[in-house]
């Protein structure tokens, strides 16, 4: 190849043939990595970029300045991009640029087709040129005909998320942004379906000393925020990798679809959570996406039907081991019941006993004789704590069985397995089965009503295996 003429932008599909020379190249950002910090002492993150010549995979572009405040803070995937002096080379069979943060420059744009040519962002050694507004202009109309046709078998949705998947790419809604009480920064995002349930690690004596935690977050969301979120679907909580920059969360707006490329997934005391991790990119997301509309038709064919709100691991219908006195009354979620606008309500959920206190049975009742226990419920949507008091542990375990009964009775509520020699293992994972309970919530303060919210299990007896 000859050299490059520097005062003009090549279609990537010319510039890529330009190994280890210098080049001016302009695109719609496709996918847009976090930034980082390197070995040394600069922050980097990369760009992947396409055009009309270069379609997907496109070029990717890593850029390195002396601190992250100084990398392109782009607003969103498919906004446009002008690189000047960057240097084209390979990297295994792959094609890329570099951004030289001494002699490169860069502008950003919005990516909305309109006749606004003013970057938002520029480097200190940019310098714009009126020539380049038929550039800009070319770039945003050809990405109003751009279509990213995605195969959906790269994007499960997170119900099809399996037990021991390490890196998931998703399509999802980002909910809600925050800094935590512990100054960790997380992200909630949904797509309308139910993560499936986890095994759950915890032996039930661990709950009095170490209990299963309600949500990953260190203090509860506060009530109107919860009142925000979807009652159906499950919310993944992810949070931010070491590594990463937290300050550009400019790219994650709330309320928008987009699409999370590479994405760490692991389990937290039988809770699902997502971790953002240096390789982690957004894609390029329009709202007429394939996979976007995909999931919004699923999620509204879901919320028409009868069993809409039933976990989708729990269909065609739960196990047998309980029954309650309200058949005529609809599902509804735990999330729900967190959400409910009344602060006395009852509700029938199918969930998970996941843990249980006091243990073991001796101690499910006073020294009168009286029920007191609570149990955490959670289905795809929450975790609560449930009460059993009084009467209504006399419907659950229907009557005052003996303590072999009741231990009986409670374990096949939390999925404990025994041995062959009928004692019980605590070598095990546990697996909960799904349930139907009736649950109603009230309040112990009138001073603090909501505040002082509980919920205790009522109508409900275990009939099953025993």
């Amino acid at each position: 190849m000859g050299t490059p003429d520097h005062c003009k932008y090549l279609p990537i599909r010319d510039a890529v043939k330009f190994i280890n020379q210098k080049v001016n190249i302009a695109g719609i950002i496709l996918d847009l990595g976090f930034p980082r910090r390197t070995r040394g002492t600069d922050y980097c993150c990369t760009l992947r970029i396409i055009d009309e010549s270069y379609g997907k995979p496109g070029i990717s572009v890593n850029i390195f300045a002396e601190s992250s405040e100084r990398l392109p803070r782009v607003v969103a995937s498919g906004d446009v991009v002008q690189f000047c002096n960057v240097l084209i080379q390979t990297h295994g069979d792959e094609v890329n640029a570099i951004f030289n943060k001494r002699i490169s420059s860069f502008a950003l744009y919005n990516g909305k087709d309109n006749d606004y040519f003013v970057p938002y962002q520029v480097s200190s050694k940019f310098h714009p040129r009126d020539m380049d507004k038929a550039l800009i202009d070319k770039l945003r109309k050809w990405l109003v005909s751009f279509k990213l046709i995605e195969d959906s078998s790269n994007f499960p949705m997170l119900r099809e998320i399996k037990e021991g998947d390490c890196f998931v790419d998703l399509a999802c809604k980002i909910l809600h942004c925050c800094e935590t009480a512990n100054h960790e920064w997380m992200v909630f995002i949904w797509d309308g379906t139910d993560l499936p349930p986890n095994s759950i690690s915890a032996n039930p004596e661990d709950e009095m000393h170490d209990p299963l935690p309600l949500h990953l977050e260190p203090e509860p969301l506060p009530r109107e925020l919860l009142c925000s979120f979807p009652t159906v679907g499950s919310i993944l909580r992810i949070t931010y990798g070491k590594d990463i920059e937290k300050n550009h969360l400019k790219f994650l707006d709330v309320s928008k679809w987009v699409k999370i490329v590479n994405m760490h997934l692991e389990v937290r005391a039988g809770l699902w959570h997502g971790v953002f991790i240096p390789t982690t990119k957004l894609r390029y997301t329009p709202k007429d996406d394939n996979l976007i509309q995909e999931r919004e038709r699923l999620y509204g064919e879901r919320m028409s039907l009868n069993c809409g709100k039933m976990p989708f691991s729990s269909l065609p219908w739960t196990s047998c081991i309980t029954v309650v006195d309200h058949n005529d009354v609809p599902f509804a979620t735990l999330m729900d019941v967190l959400t409910h606008s009344q602060v006395t309500a009852k509700f029938k959920c199918i969930v998970r006993v996941v843990a249980a206190m006091p243990w073991p049975a001796e101690k499910f009742r006073s020294e009168h004789g009286i029920y007191r226990m609570r149990l955490t419920l959670e289905d795809p949507t929450a975790r609560i704590h449930a009460y059993v008091y009084a009467e209504d542990g006399v419907t659950l375990f229907d009557g005052h069985p003996d303590t072999c009964i009741l231990m009986q009775k409670m374990n096949m509520l939390l999925g404990v397995m025994s041995c062959d020699d009928s004692t019980v293992t605590n070598c095990v994972l546990r697996n909960p089965p799904w349930v139907q309970l009736c649950i109603k919530s009230y309040y112990t303060s009138k001073h603090d009503v909501w505040g002082s919210r509980k919920y205790r299990i009522f109508d409900t007896k275990i009939v099953g295996g025993v």
